[in-house]
């Protein structure tokens, strides 16, 4: 047998031994009560965190964290690349606990539509190289496909008379399915993006509510049975009229 070593011992403790090794541990620690009464304490330890912590670490990561972490990773660029990155400081636990609503409290199903339209958009709007999976080029087969993979006939709005191009988009997961993102992009670069989900809690539709946090505005509203959510770090003006033309072309 080999000598059984500290490292042993420790991962013996956290269950990371394979079989055979672990009977030569469990046969040590039959020899040497000292080592088994260390064991058995880290063992106790393990439990311990995984009661306190584990109810944590199962929430969303922060969106604040997220953004520093795209940051530190992203290549140098134009200043308001870097500028509109630093505004995107959404934390899905910030959305979670003080985001401002301006409506009346809604249905629990909807509150997390925002959420997570905040979180698709700090994740993919900074990108420089690939920020959609289809260009706009391909705009007829981009929404033919997302609307076969969502079950639901879709559209991307046209945003050309407020100043904004289609980029283009991409599938996503979400937490209750596939869910579609169409990104747009102005002159000056700022980009707002269009998160679409299935809503099976949806009851017709819902008017327009408002989400913001540290410069980033959410639309959102429910038609019949999917979602939307428009996001962007643009003025609060300027979002309510995007908002109102994708509500508009959406409905026809």
């Amino acid at each position: 047998m080999r000598d059984i070593t500290e490292d042993d011992l420790h991962a013996y403790a956290d269950g990371l031994l394979e079989p055979g090794r672990r009977l030569e541990v469990e046969a040590w620690l039959a020899g040497h009560p000292e080592d088994a009464a260390r064991v058995r304490a880290w063992a106790e330890q393990n439990r311990l965190l995984h009661e306190a912590f584990d109810a944590a670490l199962n929430e969303p990561v922060p969106l604040p964290l997220l953004r520093a972490a795209r940051l530190r990773r992203r290549p140098a660029g134009p200043v308001w690349r870097v500028a509109a990155a630093v505004l995107v400081a959404v934390g899905s636990g910030a959305l979670g606990y003080g985001l401002g609503l301006q409506a009346a409290v809604e249905p629990a199903a909807h509150a997390a539509l925002p959420r997570e339209a905040a979180l698709a958009h700090v994740v993919f709007s900074p990108e420089v190289r690939h920020p959609v999976e289809v260009q706009a080029g391909e705009a007829d087969h981009l929404v033919a496909w997302l609307s076969k993979r969502l079950g639901s006939q879709l559209h991307a709005p046209d945003f050309e008379s407020q100043g904004f191009e289609l980029l283009g988009g991409r599938l996503l997961a979400g937490g209750g399915g596939p869910v579609a993102q169409f990104m747009y992009e102005d002159a000056g670069g700022r980009r707002v993006t269009l998160y679409v989900r299935r809503d099976a809690a949806a009851r017709g539709g819902t008017g327009f509510r408002r989400a913001r946090e540290d410069g980033v505005e959410v639309f959102y509203w429910i038609d019949r049975d999917l979602g939307y959510a428009l996001s962007g770090e643009v003025a609060r003006a300027d979002m309510q009229r995007l908002a109102d033309a994708a509500y508009r072309q959406i409905s026809r």
